[in-house]
């Protein structure tokens, strides 16, 4: 199929860009990388009237370091570059092995961070990054801007707390506390292809060998990223092991997912799978935050 009839504009700053989403209300769309946009558009599952093409503005290209000792992603920062860069294998790890994930090398090397977000597949991998990492998410609009943590920016199916005015141009992962070791898996029946389960996990370790903090995000099992907080919260104060891990894993698949069969997979073979690979998951973070 071939996407409606639209406008189309290519701004060459920031400003030009809020400008246009301003006076077009809710028409206008950003076309960064287009890997998640174009084909929702020649599905005509999006009608907008214009297009905003923002591969000329100057300055949404950053990745750096923040002062914090944490990583600034820029909107349009590539997903191979991410893949690439050392920085980011040091300062988000779970960012850097989880992208590898992400459908093909052709696809990363013109899709955008901030594109996924802003798309909000629930099948994709790096909206469950950003919550399990607490991503803090820069909005920008003609005359303002806001910030706004990852769990309050994914809203439901596809569905995101951006305005049809704004733009994410900029997402900072914070710096992981000491004794922090974070693991991705996920399971499709091709690489490449989208997930039929996935998991993020981050798990804090004390001097002492217990869990601090836990994290525990899903993926492809509801209608965005879902956060198991209540399960994660049960290793907190405890060593971090086998039984514990596998009664953590049962408890969040069981109570804290909602997936939906279709003709890969049943929902209960879906719960089942996302158990096993949160087992897994909170076994490596582990293991990796002891090390």
């Amino acid at each position: 199929m071939k996407p409606a009839p639209f406008d189309y504009a290519a701004p060459r700053s920031l400003d030009e860009t809020l400008d246009l989403l301003a006076e077009r209300g809710g028409e206008g769309k950003i076309l960064a990388g287009g890997q998640s946009l174009l084909p929702v558009l020649n599905f005509r599952l999006a009608q907008p009237a214009l297009l905003v093409d923002v591969n000329r503005v100057a300055g949404l290209d950053t990745l750096a370091a923040t002062a914090d000792g944490g990583l600034a992603v820029g909107a349009l920062v590539r997903q191979r570059r991410l893949e690439r860069d050392p920085e980011v294998a040091r300062r988000a790890p779970l960012l850097a092995e989880a992208i590898r994930h992400v459908a093909h090398p052709q696809i990363r090397a013109r899709g955008t961070l901030c594109g996924s977000l802003a798309h909000a597949d629930p099948a994709a991998e790096l909206p469950a990054v950003a919550l399990a990492l607490g991503a803090r998410l820069r909005l920008r609009r003609r005359g303002g801007e806001r910030w706004l943590e990852a769990a309050r920016f994914f809203t439901g199916l596809f569905a995101t707390a951006l305005a049809p005015d704004e733009m994410l141009v900029e997402v900072h992962f914070p710096p992981a506390p000491a004794r922090t070791g974070t693991a991705f898996l996920e399971a499709a029946r091709r690489h490449g292809d989208y997930a039929q389960a996935g998991v993020a996990a981050s798990v804090t370790l004390g001097e002492d060998g217990r869990c601090r903090a836990a994290r525990l995000v899903f993926l492809a099992v509801g209608e965005g990223p879902i956060d198991a907080a209540r399960s994660a919260a049960a290793l907190v104060g405890e060593r971090p092991e086998g039984t514990l891990l596998e009664a953590v894993a049962r408890q969040a698949a069981a109570t804290e997912i909602d997936p939906l069969g279709d003709i890969h997979a049943s929902a209960e073979f879906k719960r089942h799978l996302a158990a096993v690979l949160a087992r897994r998951a909170l076994t490596e973070a582990s293991a990796r935050a002891a090390a």
